[in-house]
């Protein structure tokens, strides 16, 4: 995309992992508005707004949003018996959970344009409605993953099996994009953004009144649905449904692409030949620009006969008519369906109707929305084609094969284009016909939500469905190889080294760090530099079963990488005795531990008080195992704490933390935490609202300590096995990030005899979420000319004297300018971090100067 500005949208939600995807059955097709006004143009089918929360939903993150039964999960049937989808039917595909937004917010909800803009501005819902002039025009929506269980069949790809049916067709109001962008006057400055769930489009799309790219606030002629992305999101006609971000908070003008996970991670179709083992191990293939998909391509499928429908021959009429939908991508019009049924020999032309140019014939206004699309060539709707066939013509045929292409001639190809994330594939829809005992049986390639469909029949018999002649056997042609789905490996190919407990005791008592996950042994010596937990978590681990730690603490990609450092399989015996007793018995004197955490076993300690320090914010006060005993945990470092999992039985959730109580306080230790409750933007956290549960008197377990940072006094430090000596700190943090900071900033203020200096930038949204707050304030007082203490509100009220804004490269300019013997320390929300981390490298500073907790 080279240098041309780029608009990058962003939701609210914050986007991790996908939680499924949601198709449709249509069965109405009549309309719901006025007979006249219903003879011009396709108004909505009736519309019943789920009351209800299914089953399958409750006790989910989207446990507040009412969906219609007759949704199919991953896989549906077509939603093709009227033009226009109800929005409890329209397809759905979230990446993460849908934001509780209340009636009472939706006013003030607000959107920011920002980024290469002269003007960066912040629109409320409202202003919205009152500002710009609103459109109403009909616009297909289809995913990306449209008839990727084809694709599947033939070898698994990185996706859901979606069957055809991941489209639909709704009316959308509300403003364009470009008359609001122009608001702002776009620039050529550059300016990278960072967010959660995002994608980008280019500016002159945005700017194209003929390419239609609008703000929705409705569908068919209602409020959006929370599914739908209720109360704004991006509609972007003739692309794939990844680039409508549903939610939308953020426009941001840039002169890149999106750096955004979701926009380089999927939405690509790479090379064919780029497997999932390529695609993982090298991520250029992922930042390669060419393989970005934005339009949709041209694409068909067959919707009646049904999937397995059945035709009596004697009782038939003479002719059954084919009907089905087709779509392309671009605005480009789709110019001719094909039918064939002799392998493609031969070809006759369907009849194509396009309901969409019922609406250029229109003027007026529909739903609050002017129909202004008489001027307009683009085509962004599905065309539903039919064709009359002879029965005696289905009876002396093996199939049904259907073809599209559009007004750039491009057509649909014979043969799949297998791909990685299994995009956009549109080979020619093919319907097998069998005939039985004077029955026509009809198949679909797959079966929308379970197993079956021809492909899978094919597959079974050995045929090869990646070899253009859809399975059937080729003279000279060996068998196809059938690959089973794969699975995340941990264990060294080949290895087949058996480990007693002897050996494992050996090389552990030598320092060697072995440890064990689900009973096979891994070297952990690799790790000892650069583990971000640090050395220590390693060593810790060293003879241990940490199978429940690992798997709840470590990433995919860490889990890819560990067959590098298997060396073999824990014998049965010797894991019996490991999982009973350790390694080592645990120390069973009666005499008392001195310090409380122990790096290689778990401790358990008592809630005996929970101090609500704010309305998000809570300390919770652990009783130790003995009054004088300390916590055992060095400044700067961590702790490990394992709670049950109030959600899943007899699982736990494993986070770290970093107290605020001191290295000499006895008898108790005191954790502070910002509990993140189910709100508009995001799912509740899973560890902070666990401990928000926890009754007094309620036990939890404790190990550490871990991380790679120390502070040994004086200006000194340890980084991982390093030790260095600075003269001064740069401390950023926001919210609970607070934590690590302020135990490093007391050990540095209350000793006098120590001479380093410290800033601290402070960045939280209101006055109330600064934590910790008084005793900051007391550590600074303590000698000013020690600490310089900033706070930045992002909320500020008119009574505040501080700075406003986020931590900015403007602030960072100020305070955190390159210096010589100095050390930045940073903690906070990810996507501060990440600000931060990228400002600071642009001001000069080395990554080793910069450490992040």
């Amino acid at each position: 995309m080279g240098s041309l500005t780029q608009v990058q949208t962003e939701p609210v939600t914050t986007a991790t992992h996908s939680i499924g995807s949601v198709q449709l059955k249509v069965e109405e097709d009549s309309s719901m508005s006025s007979p006249d006004l219903a003879e011009i143009i396709p108004l909505p089918p009736p519309s019943r707004e789920p009351s209800e929360v299914l089953n399958i939903d409750k006790n989910t993150p989207d446990g507040h949003v009412p969906r219609d039964p007759r949704l199919l999960r991953l896989t549906g049937a077509h939603p093709f018996n009227c033009f226009l989808t109800p929005p409890e039917l329209h397809f759905v595909r979230n990446h993460g959970p849908v934001p509780h937004v209340q009636d009472d917010d939706i006013p003030d909800w607000e959107l920011s344009i920002e980024g290469l803009v002269e003007r960066p501005v912040v629109w409320t819902f409202q202003q919205i409605l009152d500002e710009f002039e609103q459109i109403t025009a009909p616009v297909t929506l289809v995913c990306a993953g449209n008839r990727r269980k084809e694709q599947n069949q033939v070898r698994k790809t990185k996706g859901f099996s979606w069957g055809s049916a991941g489209i639909s067709t709704s009316l959308y109001t509300g403003p364009l994009m470009g008359d609001i962008l122009r608001r702002a006057k776009p620039l050529r400055r550059a300016k990278y953004p960072n967010g959660h769930y995002g994608t980008s489009i280019k500016l002159n799309w945005a700017l194209d009144f003929n390419r239609g790219i609008m703000l929705a606030h409705k569908m068919n002629g209602e409020p959006l649905r929370p599914d739908h992305g209720r109360p704004l999101r991006v509609v972007v006609p003739g692309q794939i449904g990844g680039r409508s971000v549903k939610w939308l908070k953020r426009l941001i003008l840039t002169d890149s692409p999106s750096t955004n996970w979701y926009h380089i991670n999927d939405n690509r179709l790479l090379p064919t030949m780029v497997s999932p083992e390529m695609a993982s191990e090298d991520p250029k293939w992922w930042r390669d620009d060419r393989y970005a998909i934005f339009d949709l391509n041209v694409n068909s499928s067959v919707v009646y006969p049904e999937n397995n429908e059945e035709l009596v021959i004697a009782s038939a009429p003479s002719t059954y008519t084919v009907k089905g939908y087709a779509y392309s991508g671009g605005g480009r019009r789709i110019t001719r369906v094909e039918i064939s049924l002799d392998k493609g020999r031969s070809w006759h032309l369907a009849h194509i109707d396009y309901a969409e140019d019922k609406y250029r014939n229109f003027e007026g206004d529909l739903f609050g929305g002017k129909v202004d699309m008489y001027w307009r060539e683009t085509c962004f709707c599905w065309s539903f084609w039919s064709l009359d066939i002879p029965v005696s013509d289905l009876q002396a045929s093996d199939a049904i094969l259907v073809r599209a292409m559009d007004e750039s001639l491009a057509v649909q190809p014979r043969d799949m284009y297998w791909s990685v994330l299994g995009m956009m594939n549109n080979p020619w829809f093919r319907v097998t016909i069998t005939n039985e005992n004077g029955r026509l049986k009809f198949e679909h390639p797959t079966h929308p939500t379970k197993t079956g469909g021809w492909m899978e029949r094919v597959k079974k018999a050995g045929g090869d469905l990646a070899n253009g002649y859809w399975g059937e056997t080729v003279q000279g042609e060996a068998p196809a190889q059938q690959e089973s789905a794969k699975e995340i490996n941990m264990r060294r190919e080949g290895l087949s080294r058996l480990i007693e407990l002897q050996e494992l005791k050996d090389h552990v008592s030598n320092g060697e760090p072995w440890f064990i996950v689900n009973g096979e042994v891994y070297d952990g010596t690799e790790f000892l530099r650069d583990h971000p937990g640090g050395a220590q978590s390693i060593i810790s681990s060293a003879g241990m079963d940490v199978s429940e730690e690992f798997l709840a603490i470590h990433s995919e990609t860490a889990r890819i990488m560990m067959p590098g450092y298997h060396i073999g399989t824990l014998s049965t015996s010797a894991l019996a005795v490991l999982q009973d007793n350790g390694l080592e018995e645990q120390n069973n004197s009666t005499e008392p531990r001195k310090t409380f955490l122990q790096s290689r076993y778990w401790s358990k300690t008592t809630l005996v008080r929970k101090k609500i320090v704010s309305s998000d914010s809570r300390i919770f006060t652990f009783e130790l195992e003995h009054p004088k005993q300390t916590l055992g945990l060095p400044v700067g470092r961590h702790l490990m704490i394992r709670v049950p999992d109030p959600t899943k039985k007899n699982e736990c959730i494993i986070r770290s933390y970093t107290p605020i109580s001191g290295i000499t306080q006895e008898g108790t230790m005191d954790i502070l935490v910002k509990v993140y409750f189910d709100t508009a933007t995001q799912p509740g956290g899973k560890m902070t609202t666990a401990l928000d549960r926890l009754p007094l008197g309620s036990t939890i377990d404790c190990k550490g300590p871990t991380g790679r940072f120390e502070y040994l006094g004086n200006g000194n430090i340890l980084i991982g096995d390093q030790e260095r000596h600075v003269k001064s700190f740069r401390m950023i943090c926001g919210g609970s990030g607070v934590t690590p900071i302020f135990q490093v900033l007391r050990a540095v203020m209350q000793d006098p005899d120590d001479p380093t200096t410290c800033v601290v930038l402070n960045g939280n949204r209101r006055e109330e979420d600064i934590l910790c707050r008084a005793e900051l304030d007391a550590l600074v007082a303590l000698n000013n000319a020690k600490c310089t203490m900033i706070h930045t509100l992002t909320k500020a009220p008119e009574t505040w004297a501080g700075h406003r804004g986020r931590i900015s490269e403007t602030l960072l300019k100020e305070y955190a300018m390159l210096n010589d013997d100095c050390m930045v320390l940073v903690c906070g929300p990810e996507s501060m971090e990440r600000d931060v981390q990228k400002i600071l490298l642009g001001l000069g500073w080395e990554e080793s100067n910069l450490h992040f907790f």
